[in-house]
This record gives structure tokens, C-alpha cells and sequence, in this order.
């Protein structure tokens, strides 16, 4: 296990110690080889990136089915679910001779998850070997789901880090970050903090107001950071800052990095011609499934061969096809045909168009858009940015915010059966104070079903506020 796992479970502690301590335990911990900080798997992990990028299709489809191999026949052998799954199916992991035909198991619903946790989970993997995380909600459905401590979270890491050089990113790097930190629960609080193990500039995400944005293009450029990582929405309102009040950004960036909301073309020009640098995009999602990031010389969108195995739907009426993914490399709970609930337009392998690896490959993807929810003081706060990562909405089928005024917000959610009900101040604490408890009032109800879209996909956020 790596050191960074190891030390997972104190990160609450060292958040909360003075900052005097955090910077001398931070810089320390900073200094340390990587192999020490995320283990033997991180380099791995990278090499076979920088490996894989010079690949042939045949090379792919090899290195594919050794994986799906590995995973299925772990599954068969040690998670009761799969165990049963498969034998309904009548699939024999051992004779599987192309990835396609892993097509004869049944989709992994979230309900499914939520439903058969323990019975997902490897037998084979202790408990102490788990790392129990949970979707943000960002869909309205969050899912609890166990990570292999020693492997997920180094390999997320490698992955991100090559796929970000492709935008400027190198060890090291300075990096000023505004994706959900909270740094205070007030509206008037602070906004920054610094991460001393990175040596990067933590921003909030909440409090990013006309009348405080002075704060933070100030703190940015005193930092001087090498890129900005940021929610494609906080992005944009910085730059719809700087515009209506005819200033322009002063600090020289290699690159701009903005993942988990969708940023349309429109706005990703709009960003780069106020930044004066590359913005970058990416596909990923918490269960760590499949990963796709735009191409060092394009905007498409290519899916990452060596992080798992991805299909795709049917394309629907509008061209989209839902992406289905098959995890590698997890073995405290590996997820098989999992339906992502995101969709994505594909580009053909006959569309004629110039790629820059054979790989799959997305042309832009929907879902995950930019929603707020507004307190009484006019912060706008990112639904991505409120996301939450543990147990705390454990045992809820579904769960919705409710705004028709601001500062006002319902939290409805659909209780599952082993949901006690009087876990519900331990949420609305919680919630309190990732938005803030001085200008936003929740109340909180159960319901038996959360409102959807018009295709029955569950919706996190339904604001009436435009209405109002």
C-alpha cells in the first residue's frame, strides 16, 4: 500500500491542524520520492501509459482481453454477485476469446450497487485493503463502491498526470484549484488555503461574487501559478467578470484544466481567448471505469485502452449513445458492464476523420451540466462543487434539490431500506456547511420518487428560480 493511502484517513485531522504545522508536514511529505508517496504502482501505471500511446490496434485488442480476463475471472471466483450473474448468463469467463463478447452479461444498473454492496465486493480483498467511496450525486442517484487502496488512487493519478501534459502540466507544477474546496462556511469567509503537499493555491468555489472577485484575481496572481484548475462554471464566471468590467487576466498560464462539468466548444474558446492559454477537457467519473481526455492537437475526446474496457449504446434521437464501462486494475470490487448513465457523441472508425491514436473516441459528451443553486447574498454555488464523496447519503435511492427562491432550497430524497431516519441532522449539518449556514435555509423531505427529465433520467438540481 502507498504512503498516501496509508495516510488517507488522517487527511481530516492535518486539514483542521494550524497552519504552521500543516505547512512543515506538508512540504516535508512534498519532498519525498514519488515511488515513496503513491508506491510502485503510480510508475507503473506510467510507464504503461507512455507505452500504450505507441500501440496498434492489435497490440490494444491484446492487452484489452488480458485485463477483461483478469477481472472476469477474479469476479467469477470471488464476488457473489458476479458468481450468480454470470451463471444466469450461462458466461464462462475462461472461454473468452475477443472483448466483444463480454456483450452476453447483463448491464450493472446503480441500483444494482446500491442494492448487492457487500455481495460486489471481493472476498479476496480484507476489508482494510477497501476504500469505501460514494459518487458526488451529481445525476440525482449517489452509489457507495469500494477502490483498491495501493492501486485506484495511484493509477487515477498517473492517468490524469499524463493526460494533462498534454496541456502544459509537468511535475511539479504550481497550480491554483477553485473545484469545491470549502475554505469557509460563511458567505463573508476566506477564500483560499494552500495545499503544502502539492504546492498548490485551494480556492473556493463558493464564494465566488461580483464584489469578491477582486479577492481572488489577486490571490492568483500573487501566486503565480503554472495552471489554473477550475470547474468549467467557476471558469466561466471569472471570465464573465473580467469582461463586463473590461479587465484582462495578468497572470501568464501554461494551461487551463476543466473536468467534471461539460464545457461546450463556444465556451471553451471563450475561456482561452480570456486566459490567454489552452483549455483542456476530460471525461472521468468517481466509480473510475473509464477515462477519456482531448488529444495534445484536437478536441476530440479519446478513451484512455489501458483504463478499461468501454462500449456504447445504440445512439439515441439525438445521435448519443450511452457510454458502458468495464473496470481494470480494481479487484476490491470490479465493476462489469457498468452503465455510466452519461452519454457521448462518437466519432465513427469510417467518419473520415484524422485521430491521433487508435483509439476510441469522442467527439463531445452530455450530461453534468453547469447547475447552481443561489444563496440570499447572490453566491452561486456548482452542484459539481457540492458533490460529496462518503457515506453520508448512504442507503438513498435518489436525492434532489428543490429552489423557487434564493437562500432557500429543499432537499428531497428517496430513503432506501436500511435507511435510518435519524441520520437526517447529521445530512442537513452536512449540507449546511458545504453552502453556507448564514445565508442559505434547508429543510428537508422524504419522498417516494425524485422529478426527472422527459427521458426518466434523475435530475440533482430543479430550480424555478428563472421563473420566479
Amino acid at each position: 500500500m502507498s504512503l498516501e493511502d496509508r495516510l488517507y484517513p488522517l487527511l481530516r485531522i492535518y486539514e483542521k491542524a494550524p497552519e504552521g504545522f500543516r505547512r512543515f508536514v506538508g512540504t516535508t511529505y512534498r519532498w519525498l520520492p514519488s515511488s515513496v508517496r503513491l508506491g510502485k504502482a503510480y510508475s507503473e501505471f506510467r510507464r504503461l501509459i507512455e507505452r500504450s500511446e505507441e500501440w496498434d490496434a492489435e497490440e490494444i485488442q491484446n492487452y484489452q482481453l488480458r485485463e477483461l480476463r483478469k477481472t472476469l475471472h477474479h469476479a467469477n471466483a470471488h464476488c457473489p454477485f458476479y458468481q450468480k450473474r454470470f451463471a444466469e448468463a450461462k458466461f464462462q469467463p475462461e472461454f473468452l476469446t475477443t472483448p466483444e463478447e463480454i456483450r452476453a452479461i447483463p448491464l450493472l444498473e446503480k441500483k444494482d450497487i446500491q442494492d448487492n454492496l457487500s455481495d460486489l465486493a471481493s472476498d479476496a480483498i480484507p476489508a482494510s485493503q477497501r476504500l469505501h467511496i460514494t459518487t458526488g450525486g451529481s445525476t440525482g442517484a449517489p452509489v457507495g463502491f469500494y477502490l483498491q487502496k495501493g492501486v485506484s488512487r495511484p493509477k487515477e493519478q498517473a492517468f490524469l498526470e499524463s493526460m494533462w501534459k498534454r496541456a502544459g502540466f509537468f511535475d511539479g507544477a504550481r497550480l491554483a484549484v477553485i473545484r469545491g474546496h470549502v475554505t469557509s462556511s460563511k458567505s463573508t469567509g476566506k477564500i483560499l488555503s494552500h495545499d503544502y503537499t502539492r504546492n498548490w493555491l485551494m480556492l473556493s468555489s463558493y464564494h465566488l461574487t461580483s464584489d469578491r472577485m477582486a479577492e481572488y484575481l489577486e490571490a492568483i496572481e500573487n501566486f503565480q501559478p503554472d495552471l489554473l484548475h477550475a470547474y468549467p462554471s467557476a471558469a466561466l464566471q471569472m471570465a464573465e467578470y473580467l469582461e463586463s468590467h473590461g479587465q484582462s487576466w495578468r497572470t501568464s498560464l501554461k494551461g487551463m484544466l476543466c473536468g467534471s462539468e461539460w464545457l461546450t466548444n463556444p465556451q471553451k474558446k471563450l475561456l482561452e481567448k480570456v486566459f490567454g492559454c489552452r483549455v483542456y477537457r476530460w471525461y472521468g467519473h468517481s466509480e473510475r471505469v473509464v477515462l477519456s481526455g482531448e488529444g495534445a492537437l484536437s478536441d476530440l475526446f479519446y478513451f484512455f485502452p489501458t483504463y478499461g474496457y468501454v462500449e456504447f449504446s445504440e445512439p439515441n434521437e439525438d445521435g448519443l449513445c450511452e457510454i458502458i464501462g468495464t473496470s481494470f486494475h480494481n479487484m476490491a470490487m470490479p465493476l462489469i458492464r457498468y452503465r455510466t448513465g452519461d452519454y457521448a457523441r462518437i466519432v465513427k472508425s469510417d467518419s473520415g476523420v484524422e485521430l491521433e491514436f487508435p483509439w476510441d473516441t469522442a467527439l463531445e459528451f452530455a450530461g453534468r451540466g453547469q447547475e447552481f443553486l443561489v444563496s440570499a447574498t447572490g453566491r452561486k454555488i456548482s452542484l459539481t462543487a457540492f458533490n460529496m464523496h462518503d457515506r453520508i447519503f448512504e442507503n438513498l435511492y435518489a436525492v434532489q434539490f428543490y429552489q423557487d427562491q434564493p437562500g432557500v432550497a429543499e432537499f428531497r430524497y428517496v430513503p432506501g431500506p436500511g435507511f435510518d431516519p435519524s441520520r437526517e441532522p447529521e445530512i442537513l449539518s452536512r449540507i449546511q456547511e458545504k453552502l453556507g449556514a448564514d445565508d442559505f435555509r434547508i429543510t428537508m423531505r422524504p419522498v417516494t420518487e425524485t422529478e426527472k427529465t422527459d427521458r426518466g433520467k434523475l435530475k440533482w438540481l430543479v430550480s424555478r428560480l428563472s421563473e420566479v
